[in-house]
């Protein structure tokens, strides 16, 4: 399965006639480590973690809110980091976590890295309004991301260029689920990782459930999620060994740096 969709993924990045530019200033790899080894043992703490990881980061006052979800007992963490234009690139991942391991892969691995994404964003000029979530409750039928796309205005669901779902990082390096994904965002995620020469490849994931991203894509939204799960390594999801120990600390930070460049070149290209 995973050589075929490297093909894919090649054949999309052959594709990609754009010239790639991005430059961007990355937090430290032991600032990456650190917030992910902050992950709250238990779920009822988890909002404040992420929350005190943004502030820590430099959103805070009205960059930061929560959003109360209807049939919840936490709420989404929400962020936005303003740019020139109310056009919004939305950058999500869940913080909820099941099954009898600490939940550090699914999913503290992908919400860890929100603040560190803002951190890198904030150095610029920005074109787009980046917009970072904490959804709640994904394990729980992706309830948080339903629930913030439904509150969405048409307008504000109109201005949305990009979601891109960040879902467990780290047990390889970077993945991205390609039936799931929008082709134009596949296609400039493939440019970016080959400018900056870092690893990716495509592993579809639909059979092992659903991601923050479909809500949006339900909606029309341009919707990517990238991972890291093959078949080797799906064991680990929701099962006791979903701790510390099956992070690959080098890939992990890897699928930051990588992501860092993916988010500054779509602020430069989307609309």
């Amino acid at each position: 399965m995973i050589p075929r969709f490297a093909v894919l993924l090649a054949l999309a990045c052959a594709a990609f006639s754009q010239t790639v530019q991005v430059g961007f200033d990355p937090t430290g790899r032991e600032v990456i480590e650190r917030r992910l080894n902050l992950a709250p043992e238990k779920k009822a703490d988890r909002p404040a973690g992420v929350r005190g990881l943004l502030e820590e980061a430099g959103c805070r006052d009205a960059m930061l809110e929560e959003q109360v979800v209807k049939g919840s007992k936490q709420p989404n963490i929400i962020c936005t980091l303003r740019g020139a234009s109310g056009s919004v690139i939305l950058v999500g991942a869940h913080y909820d976590f099941t099954g009898a391991g600490r939940g550090v892969v699914d999913n503290w691995s992908g919400v860890s890295l929100l603040p560190s994404l803002f951190e890198a964003l904030r150095k610029a000029p920005r074109k787009h309004t980046f917009v970072f979530v904490g959804f709640t409750d994904e394990e729980a039928g992706l309830r948080g991301s339903w629930f913030y796309v439904k509150q969405l205005s048409p307008e504000q669901r109109a201005g949305i260029r990009a979601m891109v779902n960040l879902d467990s990082l780290g047990l390889s390096p970077t993945k991205v689920w390609m039936s799931g994904s929008d082709q134009a965002l596949l296609n400039r995620l493939a440019g970016v990782a080959k400018a900056i020469n870092l690893p990716l490849a495509g592993v579809n994931v639909e059979r092992v459930g659903g991601a923050d991203s479909q809500p949006f894509r339900d909606r029309k939204i341009p919707a990517i999620t990238i991972h890291s799960v093959t078949q080797q390594t799906l064991k680990i999801l929701h099962s006791r060994d979903d701790n510390f120990s099956a992070m690959k600390m080098s890939d992990y930070y890897d699928t930051y740096r990588l992501l860092c460049g993916y988010l500054v070149y779509l602020d430069q290209v989307l609309e």
